[in-house]
């Protein structure tokens, strides 16, 4: 059974749907990436609901959530209040929660809470540092050719990052730490829609690589080890969320699990989505099996 509709939150409306809402599995909540991008690429985790039902949601600010132009909303505290309105709305009393990119930001930030009825948590390329982030991506950008991070470097410091010349250099990044697919144009198209820039500067900035929103000081690390619930952490080989600060935190987490898709970067749900839905698949069960 498939069900879609609205729910209130503190500012407006979001927009969900649940896939397979009847199956008997404990549910699955996925909160996408961005800030203000959308669940629109993460569509094939539909599949999951062959176990349990699926619950996506555009956060508000983007996607088919409403919009409103309110600045103070878009803060980290109110997407966690939004995502236990959306708990209670569609009476999700247990959950494992999955979030992707800044959803992962969002889902360690809500857990933390401690809040009740949730089984698992599974960050799939996960920032939960902005510092260390940055940090990242300056030895990502290292790894491009030359003209490539002289512009990368040139048109952030001039804060010239609307241009055509650093949006080249961005697709060239990208190719190699975003998404080493080839890119479907007609569907990157139709989903640009889908965000909102606005919530993405205010919150993270006008580029991936320097955080000047107000995520600029996030960093939950040393918070980890208060994580209660089964946890998961992914991420791809040549991804953006590297390895290598993925198993950091993976390592400050009690009794996580880890584990990297080895041709993927960013999004290995589309880069290799087989091995993906498998791999959570086959999590989420071993804990409905276990608690």
């Amino acid at each position: 059974m498939y069900e879609e509709g609205f729910v209130e939150v503190t500012g407006g409306r979001v927009w969900y749907e649940i896939y397979n809402k009847d199956a008997e599995g404990t549910p699955v909540v996925i909160l996408h990436g961005g800030p203000g991008s959308s669940t629109y690429s993460l569509k094939g985790l539909k599949a999951l609901g062959k176990d349990r039902p699926v619950v996506m949601y555009d956060q508000l600010g983007c996607g088919k959530s409403d919009r409103p132009d309110d600045l103070s909303l878009w803060n980290i505290d109110r997407f966690v209040e939004e995502l236990g309105q959306v708990r209670e709305a569609l009476k999700l009393d247990e959950v494992h929660i999955l979030g992707h990119s800044w959803g992962t930001t969002l889902a360690a930030a809500y857990v933390l809470t401690k809040p009740s009825g949730v089984k698992s948590v599974i960050f799939s390329s996960p920032c939960l540092s902005a510092p260390l982030w940055e940090e990242d991506q300056k030895r990502n950008i290292a790894k491009l050719p030359a003209d490539v991070q002289e512009t990368i470097i040139r048109c952030e410091e001039s804060g010239e990052t609307d241009s055509e010349e650093f949006k080249a250099a961005i697709k060239e990044f990208n190719k190699q730490f975003v998404f080493r697919g080839e890119p479907d144009l007609e569907w990157l198209k139709a989903g640009a829609g889908m965000k909102n820039p606005v919530v993405y500067e205010t919150m993270w900035g006008p580029s991936e690589f320097t955080v000047k929103g107000n995520l600029k000081t996030f960093d939950c690390t040393s918070q980890l080890g208060e994580i209660e619930c089964r946890t998961l952490y992914t991420c791809g080989r040549f991804d953006e969320a590297t390895p290598e600060s993925t198993e950091y935190y993976a390592r400050l987490t009690p009794g996580a699990e880890f584990h990297v898709f080895e041709k993927s970067a960013h999004m290995p749900y589309m880069e290799e989505p087989e091995e993906y839905l498998q791999v959570i698949g086959d999590f989420s069960k071993k804990v409905d099996r276990q608690v």
